[in-house]
């Protein structure tokens, strides 16, 4: 179910290339290992041991090319040193991203273990995942995985296989698409069709780590227009802080043989603070997130530039819209509290004036803390029309507010 859309990290600080050392191996001789993960907001959850000490969760991501610790907290736990500070300015020569890099660090999953890892820390949770996500996750891990490994992805069964390269066999009912891999992320060049009919053959980032469905970027290509029929709204969160842009339908994605209709895409307005899809230097028209990736299971295959794909029970799943306005962020140390992070212009929630930081007590008469943050969403993207009432507080004072779920694209 949808929640919000993450542009999460699809670029990296250079690192040198001592640190890149890669050393994630099979333990005790094994061809592939597979283990349970979880699925929240289209992303892939899977679990991490630091310095073989510290279990922690981390989203498996097809965008990021070295592990990204996004709380440094953790690091000063295990008292890790620091060998490089990075700053990261934006417009105006303002500060945007403080970090850390540590290097020598043993990364472990189910069956696997690795040595002489490279990570980045950050200064501060600026990503803010747990929050947002409404589950606890401190941290992205991508190219080490892809790199090493052919990566299987069972969305729907909920589980990761690794494999060795040398052992993969090609699986005969699934679709073998050609990749590119550019700068340690994976390219499908793929047929989209817009609004207006025009097709667009577009490069696409295949991004394991954006909760999103589709996103294209209208400078890149003066076919990819945006529909008459759109919302402005929060599209993204990024390092450099909200990705704003449209928000629209269009026919149809092509993934190889498979046609997916009525997708809903972000298009990034071009003076976002810091728009991710311009973050690397190699040139695309947009990008693939986990809200189509979940309709299939997936296979990386990194070292041939191959990705299998079949369809999964979700292919025909719509594509959702949050119909109220509202996005939420999960507070407190059980994520239990809920705050209003922000409200879409013209949306039902707007109407209702419901505002930034009111914290939600109950929806429809029921207690949200005893819902998840997926849980309480899901309430926004049942039908229009629904009514939804909801009891805030708001500067002490507990406030009720009412309306109606809305389409607007």
């Amino acid at each position: 179910m949808r929640i919000c859309r993450y542009f999460l990290l699809v670029f990296l600080i250079p690192l040198t290339a001592k640190a890149q050392l890669l050393g994630l191996n099979l333990m005790d001789g094994r061809h592939r290992v597979k283990f349970p993960i979880e699925v929240c907001n289209n992303l892939v959850v899977i679990p991490v041991v630091l310095n073989g000490q510290l279990p922690l969760k981390f989203i498996l991501d097809t965008g990021v090319r070295t592990t990204i610790l996004t709380e440094k907290t953790f690091s000063d736990i295990l008292k890790l040193t620091y060998g490089r500070h990075y700053m990261v300015a934006g417009p105006g020569g303002e500060k945007v991203v403080e970090a850390f890099v540590t290097n020598n660090v043993s990364l472990d999953l189910p069956g696997i273990h690795g040595e002489g890892h490279a990570m980045l820390v950050l200064e501060k949770d600026y990503l803010e995942l747990r929050n947002y996500m409404g589950m606890d996750v401190q941290g992205v891990l991508g190219y080490e995985v892809f790199s090493r490994f052919i990566v299987e992805i069972d969305y729907r069964s909920k589980e990761l296989t690794l494999s060795l390269p040398e052992y993969f066999q090609p699986k005969k009912n699934f679709q073998e698409l050609s990749i590119k891999i550019e700068d340690t992320k994976p390219y499908l060049i793929t047929p989209v069709t817009m609004g207006n009919g025009v097709v667009v053959n577009a490069k696409l980032l295949v991004d394991s780590g954006a909760s999103h469905g589709l996103v294209l970027d209208p400078s890149s290509d003066n076919k990819i227009v945006v529909p008459e029929k759109h919302v402005n709204s929060l599209i993204g969160r990024g390092l450099g802080g909200l990705i704003t842009g449209e928000i629209a339908r269009i026919k149809a994605l092509n993934i190889g043989k498979y046609r997916i209709e009525n997708v809903i895409v972000n298009f990034p307005d071009a003076n976002s603070y810091i728009d991710t899809l311009k973050a690397s230097d190699v040139f695309r028209n947009g990008a693939i997130g986990g809200e189509i990736l979940s309709r299939f299971t997936t296979i990386y295959d990194f070292p041939r530039e191959k990705l299998y794909v079949k369809k999964n029970s979700s292919f025909y799943n719509t594509f959702n819209f949050n119909m109220s306005g509202l996005t939420l962020k999960a507070k407190g140390s059980r994520l239990r509290k809920f705050e209003v992070a922000d409200v879409r212009k013209g949306s039902p929630a707007e109407k209702a004036d419901i505002q930034n930081g009111d914290e939600l007590l109950f929806i429809n008469g029921f207690p949200t803390h005893q819902l998840d943050l997926n849980s309480l969403n899901g309430y926004f993207n049942e039908r229009p029309g629904k009514k939804i009432k909801l009891d805030l507080l708001r500067n002490g004072v507990k406030l009720t507010k009412r309306f109606e779920l809305e389409s607007q694209i």
